[in-house]
Protein backbone atom coordinates (compact mmCIF):
# COMPACT_ATOMS: atom_id res chain seq x y z
CA UNK A 1 0.00 0.00 0.00
CA UNK A 2 1.01 3.44 -1.22
CA UNK A 3 1.91 6.14 1.32
CA UNK A 4 -0.94 8.73 1.31
CA UNK A 5 0.01 12.10 -0.64
CA UNK A 6 1.11 14.49 2.35
CA UNK A 7 -0.36 17.89 1.68
CA UNK A 8 0.09 21.54 2.75
CA UNK A 9 -2.69 24.44 2.77
CA UNK A 10 -2.15 27.54 3.38
CA UNK A 11 -5.41 30.27 3.56
CA UNK A 12 -6.20 33.11 5.59
CA UNK A 13 -9.51 31.59 6.82
CA UNK A 14 -9.91 28.56 9.55
CA UNK A 15 -13.21 27.49 7.76
CA UNK A 16 -11.40 27.34 4.42
CA UNK A 17 -8.95 25.81 6.12
CA UNK A 18 -11.30 23.35 7.75
CA UNK A 19 -13.59 22.69 4.71
CA UNK A 20 -10.87 21.77 2.31
CA UNK A 21 -8.83 19.28 5.17
CA UNK A 22 -11.91 17.25 5.49
CA UNK A 23 -12.17 17.34 1.35
CA UNK A 24 -8.72 15.85 1.01
CA UNK A 25 -8.60 13.74 4.25
CA UNK A 26 -12.27 12.35 2.72
CA UNK A 27 -10.48 11.24 -0.20
CA UNK A 28 -7.70 9.51 1.08
CA UNK A 29 -4.92 12.73 1.43
CA UNK A 30 -2.62 13.36 4.41
CA UNK A 31 -2.92 17.03 5.17
CA UNK A 32 0.20 17.95 7.25
CA UNK A 33 0.39 21.27 7.78
CA UNK A 34 -1.69 24.50 7.68
CA UNK A 35 -0.68 27.92 7.29
CA UNK A 36 -2.88 31.49 7.58
CA UNK A 37 -0.22 33.01 6.07
CA UNK A 38 2.76 33.04 3.07
CA UNK A 39 5.95 33.30 5.27
CA UNK A 40 4.39 30.27 7.49
CA UNK A 41 3.84 28.44 4.41
CA UNK A 42 7.48 28.63 3.46
CA UNK A 43 8.73 27.90 6.37
CA UNK A 44 6.00 24.65 6.52
CA UNK A 45 7.06 23.58 3.76
CA UNK A 46 11.02 23.51 4.12
CA UNK A 47 10.06 21.52 7.11
CA UNK A 48 7.50 18.99 5.95
CA UNK A 49 8.48 18.35 2.34
CA UNK A 50 4.97 18.03 1.72
CA UNK A 51 4.33 16.73 -2.13
CA UNK A 52 1.72 19.37 -2.90
CA UNK A 53 0.62 23.05 -1.48
CA UNK A 54 -2.47 24.63 -1.75
CA UNK A 55 -2.16 28.44 -1.76
CA UNK A 56 -4.75 31.70 -1.31
CA UNK A 57 -4.09 34.49 -3.25
CA UNK A 58 -5.00 36.80 -1.30
CA UNK A 59 -3.27 36.27 2.18
CA UNK A 60 -1.82 38.82 5.20
CA UNK A 61 2.09 39.07 4.80
CA UNK A 62 3.65 37.87 1.50
CA UNK A 63 0.44 36.55 -0.49
CA UNK A 64 0.02 33.20 -2.56
CA UNK A 65 1.24 34.56 -5.72
CA UNK A 66 4.58 35.76 -3.62
CA UNK A 67 4.65 32.76 -1.52
CA UNK A 68 4.43 30.39 -5.08
CA UNK A 69 6.78 32.47 -6.99
CA UNK A 70 9.42 31.43 -3.83
CA UNK A 71 8.31 27.83 -3.69
CA UNK A 72 8.38 27.14 -7.58
CA UNK A 73 11.90 28.81 -8.20
CA UNK A 74 13.68 25.74 -6.62
CA UNK A 75 10.85 23.22 -8.30
CA UNK A 76 10.89 21.74 -5.04
CA UNK A 77 6.85 21.16 -4.68
CA UNK A 78 4.07 22.03 -6.91
CA UNK A 79 1.40 24.14 -5.96
CA UNK A 80 -1.83 24.90 -7.03
CA UNK A 81 -3.75 28.32 -5.97
CA UNK A 82 -6.71 28.26 -4.17
CA UNK A 83 -8.42 31.59 -4.46
CA UNK A 84 -12.27 33.88 -5.18
CA UNK A 85 -10.66 35.54 -7.24
CA UNK A 86 -10.94 34.40 -10.87
CA UNK A 87 -10.17 37.59 -13.35
CA UNK A 88 -7.83 37.33 -15.76
CA UNK A 89 -4.92 38.71 -14.07
CA UNK A 90 -4.60 36.71 -11.33
CA UNK A 91 -4.49 33.70 -13.30
CA UNK A 92 -1.55 35.02 -15.68
CA UNK A 93 0.01 35.82 -12.02
CA UNK A 94 -0.43 32.63 -11.34
CA UNK A 95 0.73 30.83 -14.35
CA UNK A 96 3.61 33.08 -14.51
CA UNK A 97 4.68 31.69 -11.00
CA UNK A 98 4.43 28.70 -12.55
CA UNK A 99 1.52 27.32 -10.65
CA UNK A 100 0.38 24.11 -12.58
CA UNK A 101 -3.48 24.35 -10.89
CA UNK A 102 -5.85 27.27 -10.08
CA UNK A 103 -9.10 26.52 -8.76
CA UNK A 104 -11.72 29.58 -7.76
CA UNK A 105 -13.94 29.10 -4.52
CA UNK A 106 -16.19 27.43 -3.07
CA UNK A 107 -14.11 24.30 -4.42
CA UNK A 108 -16.13 20.93 -4.90
CA UNK A 109 -15.04 17.85 -3.48
CA UNK A 110 -15.23 16.75 -7.29
CA UNK A 111 -12.89 19.19 -8.61
CA UNK A 112 -9.73 18.46 -5.86
CA UNK A 113 -9.01 14.91 -7.24
CA UNK A 114 -8.74 15.73 -11.10
CA UNK A 115 -7.01 18.98 -10.21
CA UNK A 116 -4.75 17.55 -7.72
CA UNK A 117 -3.82 14.42 -10.85
CA UNK A 118 -3.40 16.88 -13.33
CA UNK A 119 -0.56 19.05 -10.94
CA UNK A 120 1.28 16.03 -10.12
CA UNK A 121 1.26 15.04 -13.57
CA UNK A 122 2.37 18.08 -14.95
CA UNK A 123 5.10 18.67 -12.24
CA UNK A 124 6.68 14.86 -12.42
CA UNK A 125 6.95 15.67 -16.83
CA UNK A 126 8.64 19.42 -15.34
CA UNK A 127 11.00 17.51 -13.21
CA UNK A 128 11.94 14.82 -16.19
CA UNK A 129 12.30 17.38 -18.41
CA UNK A 130 14.50 19.37 -16.04
CA UNK A 131 16.41 16.01 -15.77
CA UNK A 132 17.10 15.75 -19.60
CA UNK A 133 18.56 19.19 -19.08
CA UNK A 134 20.68 18.73 -16.57
CA UNK A 135 21.73 15.56 -18.79
CA UNK A 136 22.36 17.19 -21.99
CA UNK A 137 24.04 20.23 -20.19
CA UNK A 138 26.36 17.50 -18.62
CA UNK A 139 26.84 15.81 -21.87
CA UNK A 140 27.70 19.19 -23.71
CA UNK A 141 30.60 20.48 -20.87
CA UNK A 142 31.86 16.81 -21.64
CA UNK A 143 32.48 17.23 -25.19
CA UNK A 144 33.49 20.67 -24.87
CA UNK A 145 36.66 19.46 -23.00
CA UNK A 146 37.10 16.48 -24.87
CA UNK A 147 37.45 18.78 -27.86
CA UNK A 148 39.82 21.05 -26.16
CA UNK A 149 42.02 18.02 -25.36
CA UNK A 150 41.77 16.57 -28.71
CA UNK A 151 43.16 19.67 -29.97
CA UNK A 152 45.88 19.90 -27.27
CA UNK A 153 47.04 16.45 -28.46
CA UNK A 154 46.66 17.52 -32.05
CA UNK A 155 48.83 20.21 -31.67
CA UNK A 156 51.29 18.24 -29.16
CA UNK A 157 51.67 15.49 -30.99
CA UNK A 158 50.82 16.17 -34.69
CA UNK A 159 47.93 14.16 -34.72
CA UNK A 160 45.19 13.76 -36.76
CA UNK A 161 41.28 14.22 -34.74
CA UNK A 162 40.64 10.35 -34.93
CA UNK A 163 44.12 9.45 -33.54
CA UNK A 164 43.59 12.42 -30.95
CA UNK A 165 40.39 11.01 -29.75
CA UNK A 166 41.14 7.48 -30.23
CA UNK A 167 43.80 7.76 -27.77
CA UNK A 168 41.87 10.04 -25.26
CA UNK A 169 39.36 6.95 -25.40
CA UNK A 170 42.35 4.31 -24.54
CA UNK A 171 43.67 6.44 -22.16
CA UNK A 172 40.08 6.26 -20.41
CA UNK A 173 39.76 2.71 -20.77
CA UNK A 174 42.80 1.56 -19.68
CA UNK A 175 42.88 3.93 -16.81
CA UNK A 176 39.40 3.20 -15.45
CA UNK A 177 37.97 6.61 -16.01
CA UNK A 178 35.57 8.59 -17.93
CA UNK A 179 36.78 10.27 -21.30
CA UNK A 180 36.03 13.32 -19.15
CA UNK A 181 38.20 12.46 -16.61
CA UNK A 182 41.07 11.77 -19.20
CA UNK A 183 40.27 15.07 -21.14
CA UNK A 184 39.96 17.40 -17.85
CA UNK A 185 43.67 15.94 -16.83
CA UNK A 186 45.26 16.90 -20.33
CA UNK A 187 43.68 20.14 -20.44
CA UNK A 188 44.90 20.76 -17.00
CA UNK A 189 48.76 19.42 -17.63
CA UNK A 190 48.38 22.27 -20.88
CA UNK A 191 47.67 24.66 -18.83
CA UNK A 192 50.97 24.40 -16.22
Amino acid sequence: MTEPMRIVIADDEAVIRLGLRAMLEDQGYQVVGEASEGKRVLDLVGKLHPDLVFLDIKMPGLDGLAAARALLADRTVPVIILTAYADREFVHQAREAGVLAYLVKPVRESDLRPAIEMAMGRFQEIQALRGEIGDLEETLRTRKIVERAKGILMRRYGLQEGEAFSRIQKQARDARKTMREVAEAIVHSDQL
